[in-house]
């Protein structure tokens, strides 16, 4: 096989990967949008602390520094690590 032969082999699969990959491309169904919302959260009667930590989480970087969160935060750190009943004993 000569120089120019194996260039124009070399060019032609080229081509039909190319076209390969704008067939696939095409044919790909588009994804359904990601929902980048925020969840609704319980109802403020259920649970005051779970609407505080919503409160403090739209604060955004401020919550840091608003004392209120930061007592909020204490209170969700005590119940989340609080020991159970059946480690207690």
């Amino acid at each position: 096989m000569d120089g120019k032969m194996l260039a124009r082999l070399g060019a032609v699969v080229f081509v039909a990967l190319a076209i390969t990959a704008t067939v696939i491309d095409m044919t790909r169904k588009e994804a359904a949008p990601v929902d980048t919302s925020v969840p609704s959260a319980a109802p403020a009667g259920a649970d005051p602390l779970r609407g505080e930590l919503t409160r403090c989480q739209l604060l955004g970087e401020d919550g840091a520094r608003d004392a209120a969160c930061l007592r909020v935060w204490a209170e969700n750190r005590r119940r989340f690590l609080a020991p159970t009943k059946t480690e207690a004993r």
